[in-house]
């Protein structure tokens, strides 16, 4: 398995991390110690914690999204 780790930051400055492997690409946020859900809808990931919510867009091939203790892990299948 090959890897690849960028950050960055999205479009309202939270920090973001994309993980690029052979056959995936993973894009991760923490946004700290706080639970809540996350949903994809048309093209973007919604994240909503408490009374304040986030939201990612995210690319074509999308196919899951999770939250766990504050991280939410996006999966991008390749379809390359």
């Amino acid at each position: 398995m090959n890897g690849y780790s960028q950050s960055v930051r999205d479009d309202d400055g939270s920090p973001l991390r994309r993980y690029e492997y052979d056959e995936e690409t993973l894009l991760v946020a923490d946004l700290g110690a706080v639970e809540g859900t996350v949903d994809l809808v048309d093209g973007t990931a919604i994240v909503v914690t408490g009374g304040d919510q986030y939201e990612f867009d995210v690319p074509a091939g999308t196919s899951r999204a999770i939250m766990n203790n504050g991280i939410v892990t996006i999966e991008v299948e390749d379809t390359r």
